[in-house]
């Protein structure tokens, strides 16, 4: 009985069972939601989707990456979450805007070698590997998650791997404000 009264909780609590105004209080009826999930093939991977970005994003990500999320547009989805990465980079470096996608970050985060200055974001305190592989991880999120979308149509049609590119982008755009803060507090 337990695990029923639990189970009917946590329908509530996601808004996929409501009151029935013309009922008694005790009286639940599925919700719209819970409706839509049930007739949709795809419903309970569209809910799970949801559920991995229920939590707040970066701020460059919150308004239209969620909400071309919301409606089911995967791939503007991504493709905005990623140039959001792009734009955040370019900002945060003062790279011209000639650089674009995987050249920009490589350019960004380039590793210092042999005494030579790296790239503007990149870490110097930071082993020259570790420094090689943020410039790989933010030139790879590029080249597979952005250049795609911007040079033909890509068919996003699984919402959860929509939403682990977005939680990537996510990542990534905090990786940038943590370099924006480390260059701060060198110049200050």
């Amino acid at each position: 009985m337990n695990r029923l009264s639990d189970a009917w909780c946590w329908l509530e609590a996601q808004a996929l069972l409501s009151r029935e105004p013309s009922q008694s209080d005790a009286f639940r009826r599925s919700s719209r939601d819970g409706m839509d999930l049930v007739k949709d093939p795809q419903g309970i991977t569209r809910f799970e989707a949801r559920e991995r970005l229920s939590g707040p994003l970066h701020p460059a990500l919150e308004e239209t990456v969620r909400t071309n999320f919301d409606l089911g547009d995967y791939e503007t989805a991504c493709f905005a979450a990623m140039k959001a990465v792009e734009v955040a980079v370019r900002d945060a470096s003062g790279l011209d805007n000639s650089l674009v996608g995987v050249k920009l970050m490589r350019e960004a985060f380039r590793p210092y070698d042999n005494g030579k200055a790296g790239g503007a974001l990149a870490d110097a305190e930071a082993e020259g590997g570790e420094q090689a592989a943020t410039a790989n991880l933010f030139a790879g999120a590029m080249g597979a998650y952005k250049n795609p979308a911007s040079h033909r149509t890509v068919d996003f049609d699984d919402p959860i791997e929509a939403a682990e590119i977005i939680q990537f982008a996510d990542l990534l755009l905090r990786q940038v404000e943590r370099a924006k803060r480390r260059i701060g507090e060198a110049s200050a």
